[in-house]
């Protein structure tokens, strides 16, 4: 006797987004916000994460064969949870697929933005620090769009040793860009992880009464007992 389709039950996590509602629902993601897609994306990685560790429980994959040699069935494992699991993987990868095209749209529509707001007058050359090297900007790409602002920085501080300035538009931080800071929680990582060590800070600064703007690459490094709170001494806004 074979298994019917409406007695197969679903794995025990939390359902992810739909793609089955009607055209309405598609305009309205479309009208989403980057930040918004950006965190479903990241829901959709935890759910297909979650359904991974379902199919691991049982020892299986997705290409491990459900029936014994002669057809049947396997009675060692849950084969109708398996099949629900399978199903909504596939499901969620089709959704995950379609939303990385979103965000790539929509991260080609704010560089363009960010772009076009930059002042128009050339960077004006300056005297740099020995941690400071300037940064032409080719080859940046959109992943290098800024994604935070340095609203403070404490005299004598770390950040005031790379020669960080309130106002700087933060593009990068070691491995950490507007991609993947996920609020910042990945900045507060990389500073954690390199305690003591060189991290390379790409920055935006606007240049006061000059009408353009500088490119800097910082040599930051991150450290305890230097006087005051935290690894680093200044203070980040997201954008």
């Amino acid at each position: 006797m074979g298994l019917r389709m409406d007695d197969i039950h679903t794995p025990t996590v939390p359902s992810g987004p739909t793609t089955s509602n009607t055209s309405t629902h598609g305009i309205e993601q479309e009208k989403r916000s980057l930040m918004e897609l950006m965190d479903e994306k990241t829901h959709i990685e935890e759910e297909l994460f979650a359904l991974g560790g379902v199919l691991d429980s049982h020892g299986v994959n997705m290409s491990t064969t459900l029936t014994t040699f002669d057809g049947y069935p396997r009675d060692d494992i849950d084969v109708a949870q398996i099949r629900a699991t399978r199903a909504r993987i596939i499901y969620l990868r089709n959704d995950y697929k379609a939303l990385m095209s979103k965000i790539e749209r929509g991260l080609h529509q704010r560089h363009a933005e960010y772009q076009a707001s930059r002042p128009l007058p050339p960077p004006i050359s300056h005297p740099s620090p020995s941690s400071t090297t300037r940064d032409n900007g080719i080859g940046g790409g959109l992943v290098e769009t800024p994604f935070a602002r340095v609203n403070s920085v404490v005299p004598g501080s770390p950040a005031d040793e790379a020669g960080l300035k309130a106002g700087d538009r933060i593009r990068r931080v070691g491995d950490v860009n507007w991609m993947n800071h996920e609020k910042l929680a990945k900045v507060a990582e990389v500073v954690s992880r390199n305690q003591g060590r060189r991290i390379v800070v790409k920055v935006v600064r606007i240049l006061e009464g000059a009408g353009g703007s500088e490119e800097l690459q910082l040599g930051l490094v991150p450290r305890v007992n230097w006087g005051g709170r935290g690894l680093l001494g200044c203070h980040l806004l997201p954008l």
